[in-house]
Order: C-alpha cells, then sequence, then structure tokens
C-alpha cells in the first residue's frame, strides 16, 4: 500500500484575465510581469522538499509556474485543467450578472463549458491518482479546478469549493490525518 499522500497545490501565477477577474479556461494566456516574479519566488519555498510525482495542467500559464517554481518537467494531466466556462470565456462575473442576476460557477450552469458534474468525475480521476500513487505529490493548476480538487479530497461537493478563496501563486496541502482526508494548509 502506498504512503498516505500529502499533495501540495499551486495555483498558477498572475495573468492579465486573472488580474481583472475574467474566466479563463480555455484561453491560454502566458503570465504578467508580477505573474512571473511571484512564480519564481515559489522555488524558495518548494526547492526544499522532495516531490515523488509534479503535476501540471496543460495550460501555459500553469506549465510556466511550474517552470519559473524550478519544476520544468512536470508531467502533463489534462484533468487538471480550469473549469470549462463556454460561453462566459473571457467575461467577469459581474458581466454575467447582467443577464443571469446571482450567478456563479458553484450554483449555475456555464452555456456551452462544462458541468459540476463533469468537473466531479474529472477531479475524482485527479484525486483517485494522487492516493494511489502516494508520498508528496506537486499538482499545478488553476483556481475553480484546484478548489473542486480540494472538495473531493475531503468528500465533498465541487461546490462546497465556493468556501476556498484561493490566490495566484500560492501553495496549500491536502492530506491524510489518520485515515481521514484532511486540507492541512490553504491559500498560504
Amino acid at each position: 500500500m502506498p504512503e498516505s499522500p500529502e499533495v501540495w497545490l499551486v495555483r498558477h501565477g498572475e495573468t492579465e484575465w486573472s488580474r481583472t477577474g475574467r474566466h479563463t479556461s480555455t484561453t491560454d494566456l502566458d503570465l504578467t510581469d508580477e505573474g512571473v516574479a511571484v512564480a519564481a519566488d515559489l522555488e524558495k519555498r518548494l526547492s526544499p522538499l522532495a516531490f515523488d510525482l509534479v503535476l501540471t495542467s496543460p495550460r501555459l500559464r500553469a506549465r510556466r509556474t511550474a517552470e519559473l517554481a524550478g519544476f520544468p518537467s512536470a508531467e502533463v494531466d489534462d484533468d487538471l485543467v480550469e473549469w470549462d466556462y463556454g460561453d462566459y470565456e473571457g467575461i467577469t462575473t459581474p458581466q454575467i450578472r447582467e443577464s443571469v442576476p446571482g450567478w456563479t460557477v458553484w450554483s449555475h450552469p456555464c452555456p456551452g463549458g462544462e458541468t459540476a458534474d463533469q468537473v466531479t468525475h474529472r477531479m475524482d480521476r485527479v484525486a483517485a491518482r494522487l492516493r494511489a500513487h502516494g508520498g508528496r505529490v506537486l499538482v499545478f493548476s488553476h483556481g475553480h479546478a484546484l478548489r473542486c480538487l480540494a472538495a473531493r479530497w475531503i468528500e465533498q461537493p465541487v461546490s462546497e469549493g465556493r468556501f476556498l478563496y484561493l490566490d495566484t501563486a500560492t501553495v496549500s496541502v491536502l492530506g491524510d490525518d489518520r485515515g481521514q482526508p484532511v486540507i492541512s494548509r490553504w491559500n498560504s
């Protein structure tokens, strides 16, 4: 049986769209200058640790963050992409709420994008892979995707990710406490 997993999550560095609150899933943006600087600072926090596996979303912003943090050979995992916002790609929540009052990704559909059930299945595959691997794993991904992964890790619906605010270029840790999946650290 593999050693209990310790999963380190890193949200990608700032992009122009993350800075301005535009929903970004499939649009492949690079980091801003600030995003590059902060992502490079992650190396100081992560380099002292030994990781058994390093995974990244295929999106440029996540791969670039992994590279700047000192992990240029991170393995791409397509399941780590951001929630597909469909028709809401590139627009902000206030813009969406002009036609859909009260809209959130947690409570309303994304026309032309993914459903919460589809995201759940993706994150369940990721969580199963991480548990099966065991050891210390590092994951570079996106805001909503990582919030969903954390919710599924602790056996909650993806909608519970709404309670887990996540800044760009932050580190969070998922783990195990005597057989119970836990969030050990968040948004640090």
